[in-house]
Order: C-alpha cells, then sequence, then structure tokens
C-alpha cells in the first residue's frame, strides 16, 4: 500500500510530464476504440445485408455451389417440399430458424424484342412474403430497416430487373430509372462492336406466341425471358418490369432479374415436377449457427440420407464478406500496434526522466535499506496508475466521440449497399473490444516502467548519492 501511496505522489509532483504522457494514452486508446466501431459497424452491417437477402445457411446440392452457377438446372432438389417439411418439424431447428424459404437460380437471355435488343441475365424465383420477412432480420439494431421487395403484391408475371438490365434493355424512360441514359444512336444490327446483335428469329416467333397468348394483359414495360428448360428445350414467358433497383455490384447489376418462383418453375420445368436450387434458412441470432448446422448435418446422416445434400453458411457463399472483414481486422491491428508502440516510448521517455530525476533519492531510500525490488515496484506502480488513468478516460472519450458521431446526421454508403444509411459507430456495448484493448494500455503502459524501473534499481548506491 505504501508504494501505491508513493507513487501517486510521485505522479503528482511533476503534474505535467504526467498529463502529457496521459494525454497520448487517451488520445491513442480513444483512436483504437471509435476505429474499432467503426469496422465492427460495417461487419455487422455487412452480415445483415448477407443474412437479409440469403439467410444465414443454405441447403443446396452437394456440387451446386462449385458448377451450377453455369447450368443450375442439373443441380436441382427434387424433393424440396420434403426437406422444407423436415427442417420445420424438427423441434430443436423450430427453436433456431425463423424462415425457411425455396429459391431458383434461372439462368437466360432477356429481350426487349421490340426494340430489338437482348442480353444474358441471371435470374432468381422467390417466395416474396418469406423474403419480405427475411428482411426484417435488424439482430444488431440498426436504424435502418428494410423496404418490401418491389415484387410484393404484385402478379405472377412480374419482374424485379437490375438498372444496367434496364439500361441495355432500352426501358429507362419507361421505368424513369434515375441516371439512367440510353445511347444517342443504337449500334446497326451486325456491325461489328457492336452490343446486340439481331433477334434471332426463334426468339421472335417464341416472343410472339407468347405475347398473343398474353394480348388481354395490361399495358406497362414488358421484357422476354428466354431458358432453356430441364428438358432441354427452349421456352419464353413475357414479365411485367415492375422496377428498375440499382444492385451494389457492376455485374450484378448488369444481369440481375428477380421474378416469383412459380413462374420461374413454370419457366425451367414446364408441366413437369417443379424443383429449387435452394432452401435458405434464417436463425433469430448469428450466435446459434454452429448449433443450426450441427442439427442440419445431422439431419442428413439419418432422416434426409441418402440425399446429395450440403450445408452452407453465408460467409462461404459470399467471400467477400471474409475479405473486407479481414481488411479491417488487419488495418485496426496495423493501428493498434502503432498506437501501443507510441504509448510504450512515451511512458518509457516519462520514467526515464523521473529516474534521472530522482536518483540521489533513490540512493537515499536504497541508503535506508529499501531493496531493489522496492525501488522497482514504486517505478512499475507509477507505470500501471498511468495505464488505468488512460484506460479509464480513454475508454470514456471513446463513448463520447460515439455518441457525437452517432447522432451527427452524417450519411455513407457501406460496402454491398447502393442506399445511404447512418453514419454509426458502435463503441457502447462492445465490452470485449473495449475490455481487450484498455488492459492492452494497461499493460503497456506498466511494462514501459519496468525497463527504467530496473535500471534505477541496479545504481551503486554511492553513485546513486553523488549524481548531480
Amino acid at each position: 500500500m505504501k508504494n501505491w501511496l508513493l507513487a501517486y505522489r510521485n505522479l503528482r509532483r511533476n503534474r505535467r510530464r504526467s498529463a502529457t504522457t496521459l494525454s497520448a494514452m487517451v488520445i491513442g486508446l480513444t483512436a483504437v476504440l471509435v476505429f474499432g466501431g467503426y469496422a465492427g459497424n460495417i461487419q455487422y452491417g455487412l452480415q445483415t445485408n448477407y443474412v437479409r437477402s440469403g439467410g444465414h445457411l443454405q441447403i443446396q446440392h452437394r456440387n451446386y455451389f462449385l458448377y451450377g452457377s453455369g447450368d443450375p438446372v442439373s443441380y436441382g432438389l427434387a424433393g424440396y417440399e420434403h426437406i422444407i417439411d423436415v427442417v420445420k418439424r424438427d423441434p430443436e431447428l423450430a427453436r433456431l430458424v425463423t424462415v425457411v424459404t425455396p429459391v431458383l437460380a434461372v439462368n437466360g437471355i432477356a429481350g426487349n424484342f421490340a426494340a430489338g435488343v437482348s442480353r444474358t441475365v441471371f435470374g432468381s424465383g422467390i417466395v416474396v412474403a418469406d423474403q419480405n420477412r427475411m428482411r426484417l432480420w435488424n439482430d444488431y439494431g440498426f436504424p435502418d430497416q428494410s423496404k418490401p421487395l418491389a415484387l410484393t403484391a404484385t402478379s405472377a408475371d412480374a419482374a424485379l430487373i437490375g438498372t444496367g438490365v434496364a439500361r441495355v434493355l432500352r426501358l429507362c424512360a419507361p421505368l424513369k430509372v434515375a441516371d439512367c441514359h440510353e445511347p444517342q444512336s443504337a449500334p446497326a444490327a451486325g456491325v461489328a462492336g457492336s452490343s446486340s446483335a439481331a433477334t434471332p428469329s426463334d426468339i421472335t416467333q417464341l416472343a410472339a406466341l407468347e405475347a398473343s397468348a398474353k394480348a388481354s394483359a395490361p399495358p406497362g414495360p414488358r421484357i422476354e425471358l428466354l431458358t432453356s428448360n430441364a428438358y432441354g428445350a427452349p421456352n419464353v414467358a413475357e414479365l411485367k418490369v415492375v422496377e428498375a433497383q440499382k444492385q451494389a455490384v457492376k455485374d450484378l447489376d448488369d444481369m440481375f432479374v428477380q421474378l416469383h418462383l412459380e413462374q420461374a418453375q413454370q419457366l425451367v420445368y414446364g408441366g413437369g415436377k417443379p424443383e429449387v436450387t435452394s432452401i435458405v434458412l434464417q436463425l433469430r441470432h448469428t450466435s446459434q449457427l454452429e448449433a443450426a448446422r450441427a442439427r442440419l448435418n445431422a439431419l442428413l446422416q439419418t432422416t434426409l440420407k441418402g440425399e446429395p445434400l450440403e450445408v452452407l453458411d453465408f460467409a462461404t457463399l459470399n467471400p467477400q464478406y471474409g475479405q473486407i472483414t479481414g481488411m479491417f481486422g488487419a488495418v485496426f491491428g496495423f493501428i493498434a500496434v502503432m498506437i501501443a508502440t507510441i504509448v510504450m516510448f512515451t511512458v518509457g521517455n516519462t520514467m526515464n526522466m523521473a529516474v534521472m530525476e530522482r536518483t540521489r533519492e533513490i540512493g537515499t531510500l536504497r541508503a535506508v535499506g529499501v531493496r531493489g525490488s522496492g525501488i522497482r515496484s514504486i517505478f512499475v506502480c507509477e507505470g500501471f496508475l498511468l495505464g488505468v488513468a488512460g484506460a479509464v478516460l480513454g475508454t470514456l472519450f471513446a463513448l463520447a466521440a460515439a455518441a457525437l458521431i452517432n447522432h451527427s446526421g452524417l450519411h455513407w454508403t457501406p460496402p454491398g449497399q447502393t442506399d445511404p444509411v447512418a453514419l454509426t459507430v458502435r463503441v457502447w456495448g462492445e465490452t470485449g473490444m473495449i475490455v481487450r484493448n484498455a488492459l492492452g494500455v494497461i499493460a503497456v503502459a506498466t511494462f514501459s516502467a519496468w525497463w527504467p524501473a530496473r535500471r534505477a534499481a541496479g545504481m551503486p548506491i554511492v553513485d546513486a548519492l553523488r549524481f548531480a
């Protein structure tokens, strides 16, 4: 107890130097915590986007993830209704899962044959009501809520397309797409370098048949979607475009088409037995992912044994999630190491100056019987007290800075999104991050005081007493 009291008095004896050292630690810890809260918020935001659109887990054909993008029909799940029923009836999964919904991937050619243009697209057939429920997931309490899908309460032949698809198909004006302009003059069909060739005659005939069958359909922007069905024959459907929405990635925006599951199954399987390519599961909390995965794998070995299925999580399905979070983790670690180095040298310099100024005092203490370990203890206690004060004040400043940023009204567009969201820094509630970095500051400050303390304790008493 006496050493702690002496350490406190020594720090107060030179308040300016102690305040300077303390300021370095406070500023450093505040910067680390604020950036850590920013990086953590990005991770939670990415996770929320992926979970809202694709769930926490997906049940797929065993080889669909590796080979199915070019030919999804060959990797369909024939008995998907039975699989969904097994998942919903399982008592353990019932406590974890909030939404179980099928999805069918569709490759094809979308055309606006009235304008003589077409392009390859990648579409998905969804159950709109289930997808709207998935978009309500907000485990991390973000202030921005997702809107219902544009396909909500639309007819069976409705479709949603990306703005890139709308641009190529010359639908910018009919769909009133902002910042979407058609070319001043369309390239001639068949000319080298043309972005759109003449529509093949067989596709035109199919489109004409489909259009004549729907002559009574209400007016509005429409496209024809041509696919190859499960039996190798071409099939075409005329779809009413309800909206063009910009996607976060240009390559996806230029190929994105979304339609109702029934319409997609009619295109791909016609009158045959319909299938899907994925069964999407959304959980109540991300922390339940491993438990849900383990239970699903157990079902694959028992009730669903013999089915060529596998379970994939959202991080596997979206490799960019790990890449982005890994990048921010590396940046955060680099900043933390730099701050720790600055704090270490600052505290070390302060302790070195203290040793030089108090050399005769150290000699006097040694002369009256204080051991070297006692001298070391006093200086280490000073470093520890500086570290504790820096950790407490740095945490308080970081919380205040985060609150100020969160209520500033600033907005930004995070990775994976197209619309601006409120800029937030998540420090409050991140107990683990705060404790780790606060303990790191205390440890660095204490260690930085140890070397000067060791030098002071090893100084000969006679040399210390005559030091000037």
